[in-house]
């Protein structure tokens, strides 16, 4: 590959950027969210955003914290199974959305949904969760 084309070590490039992003996750880390509800919105980003890096770390760090070999298989089919909780269902809707953004989408009834399981600090940190796993997604789909 010629060093025209080689990835950008990005980390080593702005060291600083990435460890001040680093310590937006330890602000969200003192949000009440549960940690299973965060695993499965990084990975479902991921899924999405097909970021192989980051598929397998947070299918890693799930089952680690314990989450089943059978909810992570069905991660990508959640709206047709009965594995996820209501107040998942209603996270992985939001992710989605904040994921794929649709300029026609109404997130009016997303949020009515969310509100129905979060209070408003749970869903800004539940929103900016999935900025930032966004954020990490591109910056690794870059590396590709």
């Amino acid at each position: 590959m010629s060093s025209n084309t080689q990835a950008v070590n990005l980390q080593q490039a702005m060291p600083q950027v990435f460890e001040s992003l680093t310590q937006v996750h330890f602000s969200l880390n003192d949000h009440d969210l549960p940690p299973s509800l965060r695993h499965l919105i990084h990975l479902r980003a991921s899924q999405i955003n097909q970021c192989g890096f980051c598929v397998k770390m947070h299918t890693r760090e799930a089952r680690e914290a314990n989450e089943s070999n059978e909810r992570l298989d069905r991660l990508i089919v959640w709206r047709h199974v009965n594995d996820f909780t209501a107040a998942e269902q209603a996270a992985l809707a939001w992710t989605e959305a904040l994921t794929v953004l649709n300029p026609h989408a109404d997130y009016a009834p997303l949020r009515g949904a969310l509100r129905e399981h979060f209070n408003d600090a749970q869903i800004a940190a539940l929103t900016a969760e999935i900025g930032m796993i966004n954020l990490w997604n591109r910056l690794q789909v870059s590396r590709h």
